[in-house]
């Protein structure tokens, strides 16, 4: 393509939420204590599963990685928003841009594996809780993950790769908070035609073979947990996946909405907010929702604390 006519782009400007200077302030303190409770809340659920023996179970491996992913997944796109939020139309290189999204690829794809993992490992234990640790081996659960970061490091290679091919001339204000890919191909001036397939059948692919293995591990959890005789058993059965389940119906649900609905209702002031839901609220709320709906995270916390006065 030729480019006479146009001036290569070797930054871009980043345009943020909002252009009302007014409310700025008030943004950035929002998204500062959001960012500082993520942080703690994720780093706190690791140390406590850490320090606390009677949470070194499959199950809180798997909530360990995801505090751990979410951390990072925060630390990717929060920073920059806030520097965005307080200076306004903060310049980003073109390098740092592509960082951002490969490293924003990684950690959202990781998330929809490990979600579907956290999903098996509850009907391997509803299913066959005597065996729980016998099938659920460490060995397992380090593959598990490992897979998990692995073919989300191949997606976002391909997607980043991608973007690397695309010429970029004329404006470089992106139209979002962060360097997310369908700001950044609208802003190209080569044919995005590979870039637009390549995001649909991977990000098909992803979502929902991801969603059926949830659906399908569910589906044996509800058949395991009808043969439960007593009310009480299948009360406490489903009540281990309650905190899974919600976390999966958030960040799942926020998916959909984003990317499933009528091309018709697309907006890109929507488009923003769902995206701050999935990038920087979802990582608040999942070690809340872990800990708020645990008995045993919230009996490690009163050890920690020194309150074991109180019984769990």
């Amino acid at each position: 393509m030729a480019r006479d006519n146009y001036t290569v782009v070797t930054n871009f400007i980043i345009f943020g939420l909002t252009d009302h200077q007014e409310i700025r302030p008030l943004l950035f303190l929002i998204f500062l204590v959001i960012y500082i409770i993520t942080l703690a809340g994720n780093i706190g659920m690791i140390v406590l599963i850490w320090i606390d023996p009677q949470l070194h179970t499959p199950m809180y491996f798997f909530l360990s990685n995801l505090s751990f992913l979410d951390a990072c997944y925060s630390t990717t796109i929060t920073p920059n928003m806030l520097a965005n939020i307080l200076v306004g139309n903060k310049p980003i290189s073109y390098t740092a841009c592509m960082a951002q999204y490969c490293f924003f690829a990684i950690f959202a794809t990781t998330e929809f594996f490990l979600l579907a993992a956290m999903a098996y490992d509850r009907y391997v234990a509803i299913r066959n809780p005597l065996l729980y640790t016998a099938v659920m081996t460490k060995r397992l659960c380090t593959a598990l993950v490992a897979g998990s970061y692995f073919w989300s490091f191949v997606n976002s290679l391909i997607q980043t790769s991608g973007l690397l091919r695309l010429s970029f001339c004329g404006s470089n204000v992106i139209n979002h908070f962060f360097c997310d890919l369908t700001p950044l191909l609208k802003l190209s001036c080569s044919d995005i035609y590979l870039n637009e397939i390549l995001l649909f059948v991977f990000g098909s692919l992803i979502q929902m073979s991801t969603m059926l293995i949830i659906i399908i591990s569910y589906v044996f959890i509800i058949v395991a947990v009808l043969r439960i005789r007593s009310a009480e058993g299948r009360y406490k059965a489903f009540s281990t996946c309650a905190s899974h389940l919600t976390a999966v119906a958030i960040y799942h649900g926020t998916i959909l909405f984003m990317y499933f609905r009528p091309h018709s209702s697309y907006s890109l002031d929507t488009d923003k907010m769902a995206s701050v839901f999935y990038t920087v609220i979802i990582p608040m709320l999942n070690p809340l929702i872990y800990s708020l709906r645990n008995k045993d995270v919230k009996c490690a916390f009163k050890k920690v604390i020194g309150r074991k006065v109180f019984s769990c």
